[in-house]
């Protein structure tokens, strides 16, 4: 390799490391943006997290894009493999939304509901595509159980994704600095 290539290499490889450390905090915000939405009104909650679904399952494909640059994996695999497990995970949604329109789920219970759904697959995902997006679905999870347990949910919830960051942060720094 000549150092035009090792270089473009290493700057390729620390811009990527930093784009997918902002989508994982974008994610984080977006789940924080959709508990406050459930804190004031379950009903538009529940239309936040089907969509969130959609948000988390388009980023997941644009990060593993990201890693297929860094890799010689083919994307055509890859985004079947993303499309058929955030496939599955709309069917799952799909029938928590049939349940709520029967009235066997209402208000909160469906948000969380969708939001334990959303964390087991954003968990489940991680395993495909790094560690950031199973501490997400742990992040989602965790905040499944603050909201059932803890009354005034939404700062122990922020105290939550400020330590879930913060964790990452010191994980991938150290985790990119031993690759070196």
């Amino acid at each position: 390799m000549y150092d035009d290539e090792i270089l473009t290499d290493e700057t390729s490889s620390k811009r990527h490391f930093w784009i997918e450390g902002s989508v994982f905090v974008l994610l984080i915000l977006l789940s924080l943006g959709g508990i406050f939405i459930t804190d004031f009104s379950p009903d538009d909650g529940y239309g936040y997290w089907l969509l969130m679904v959609f948000v988390f399952g388009v980023l997941s494909v644009f990060v593993s894009w990201l890693q297929t640059k860094r890799k010689d994996v083919d994307f055509g695999d890859i985004l079947k493999s993303q499309a058929m497990h955030w496939f599955h995970t709309i069917i799952a949604v799909g029938a928590a939304s049939l349940l709520n329109k029967s009235g066997q789920l209402q208000g909160l219970s469906a948000d969380l509901v969708i939001l334990l759904i959303l964390g087991l697959s954003t968990m489940l995902d991680g395993y495909h595509i790094g560690w950031q997006f199973s501490l997400l679905g742990f992040f989602l999870i965790g905040c499944t159980i603050i909201i059932g347990y803890v009354n005034p949910f939404m700062w122990a919830c922020v105290a939550l994704a400020v330590m879930v960051i913060v964790s990452a942060l010191i994980i991938g720094l150290s985790r990119r600095h031993a690759d070196d």
